[in-house]
């Protein structure tokens, strides 16, 4: 089981990123990826500290800490540039906060995630199909989001992918010690929006590979 989607003190999280890393570790996760909210207020002081900390933890734990970014509420224009910078700082997963339903994310934001090559786009609430076939020729994954509100849409975006056959990742994108998702959980929730059991197998192999890039 894995998680590549959370945050901590670093941004709007309430935990420190080693008692996060460590209550993941005690429900049974595998993996997991800090990916704090991120634009060019913050970018280069809290991407350094979150590879620091992963460096740290990752010579002790057995869970797989990963340092990432959420490029989040930025106008699309500054997104591609972002994306960049944060992969130049040491993020080895990007996300882009996504036009979720329940925030007045700017429109276009989910089409310059994709076209900046982000490895997940969380959240992307009312995705049109056209961004989703673009995100499934570019190996990008649609996020079916585990927190309350961005996870209303989650039955679209699987639609969406389901068409063109675009990979979707679950997360949780916690910010307290209760939103981490056991592995039980986290099956509830692709179930719940409509991915058959096996499809869940087949995307939990596809979210191994991406995070075996690293």
């Amino acid at each position: 089981m894995f998680d590549l989607h959370t945050h901590t003190l670093f941004s709007d999280g309430e935990l420190l990123p080693s008692e996060l890393v460590r209550r993941a570790e005690h429900i049974g996760l595998k993996a997991i990826a800090i990916t704090d909210h991120l634009d060019i207020s913050n970018i280069d002081t809290v991407i350094p500290k979150v590879v620091e900390v992963s460096v740290e933890l990752n010579k002790t734990k057995k869970i797989k800490t990963i340092p990432g970014a959420e490029i989040t509420h930025c106008p699309p224009g500054m997104i591609g540039g972002l994306v960049s910078r944060a992969r130049v700082l040491g993020a080895q997963i990007v996300l882009v906060h996504g036009e979720t339903i329940v925030e007045p994310v700017e429109k276009g934001t989910n089409r310059a995630a994709i076209e900046a090559g982000v490895d997940i786009l969380a959240h992307p609430g009312l995705i049109s199909l056209k961004d989703a076939e673009l995100a499934a020729r570019k190996g990008i994954f649609l996020e079916l989001s585990g927190r309350r509100g961005h996870c209303f849409a989650n039955g679209h975006v699987l639609s969406m992918a389901r068409q063109c056959d675009a990979k979707v990742i679950i997360n949780s994108d916690t910010h307290s010690p209760g939103d981490l998702m056991s592995s039980e959980m986290s099956k509830k929730i692709a179930l719940g929006a409509g991915l058959t059991a096996e499809e869940y197998r087949v995307g939990l192999k596809a979210v191994k590979s991406l995070i075996n890039k690293y």
